[in-house]
């Protein structure tokens, strides 16, 4: 019996208006930078944190992000490209391409990592706390509750770019994708929709922070002796070591993104989870002793 794999081609614009169009990548991300604002501003109100103090952290974590991934994946995965030519190196600031011709043409940014995008995320978290005089771990437990809905959604803007995709594999629910980096000899095959497993799995622990957040907001007094009372860095921590978790041994089922992975032990994915899994372990495990103290 002949197995029917799920034949992957969307198109990747959203929706068009004359010669404007709008991808599905530029659009999840936007709407996942949308959802955890909003997390974030209702997480503010039930905390009683003013409003004036809330504004700008939109601003500061849009910019932080984006700064950081885009430099994460060109340092992490490309830097023999974007560390050795002038042309390389406008091209990692700028959202542009050189033509062969020597014109540019705009082309967004191709290429952003999530390892540099939550160092980027940090960074702007501590300029912000310090601009606003906020309590450190207040404003990176609120963020990490709602962090794990963007990464959602950038995972399913992968997904709908048929971009990181995962090994080859023959199970049922098998996608086709229908871009060169899926070929196989230059032959489309089944492969593990590796951004929709990543995509569920950030969902199911925004699930479980907010739940968690949820039982400790509930509780009469909102004790801030609780081991999981925003503040302690228990969800920073929980965030960092679930999501890196689950990136370290997803990267298993997927495909190299560059080549010189190939032959490796361990991917550069994986090589730069390990530091955020212990470090949000480490901030778990101090939230319980701060709480017993």
């Amino acid at each position: 019996m002949e197995t029917l794999f799920i034949d992957w081609q969307p198109s990747v614009e959203a929706f068009s208006i004359g010669s404007f169009s709008v991808r599905w990548y530029s659009l999840l991300w936007c709407v996942g930078l949308l959802l955890a604002y909003l997390i974030v501003q209702q997480l503010y109100r039930q905390q009683k944190i003013e409003e004036e103090k809330f504004e700008p952290l939109f601003f500061y974590c849009f910019l932080g992000v984006l700064i950081g991934a885009r430099l994460g994946h060109c340092i992490f995965y490309e830097p023999g490209y974007y560390l050795t030519s002038m042309k390389g190196f406008w091209e990692m600031l700028l959202p542009m391409h050189q033509m062969p011709d020597g014109s540019w043409k705009f082309t967004g940014y191709e290429g952003l990592a999530s390892h540099g995008g939550t160092i980027g995320l940090i960074i702007a978290m501590v300029l912000y706390w310090r601009k606003m005089k906020l309590k450190p771990w207040v404003v990176m437990d609120n963020i990490a509750i709602a962090v794990p809905m963007t990464a959602c959604c950038i995972r399913l803007g992968n997904l709908m770019n048929s971009e990181i995709v995962g090994d080859v594999t023959d199970v049922s629910w098998a996608f086709i994708f229908h871009s060169h980096e899926a070929m196989v000899d230059g032959e489309l095959v089944p492969r593990h929709p590796a951004q929709l497993y990543e995509a569920l799995a950030y969902l199911v622990i925004f699930a479980a922070g907010a739940m968690i957040y949820w039982r400790w907001y509930k509780t009469k007094g909102m004790p801030e002796k609780s081991p999981t009372a925003v503040g302690t860095g228990f969800y920073f921590g929980f965030c960092l070591a679930t999501i890196f978790t689950f990136r370290f041994f997803i990267e298993f089922l997927k495909k190299e993104q560059v080549d010189f992975e190939q032959g490796m032990l361990l991917d550069m994915g994986q090589l730069l989870s390990i530091p955020f899994v212990i470090l949000g372990a480490w901030c778990m495990l101090r939230a319980k002793k701060k709480a017993a103290s």
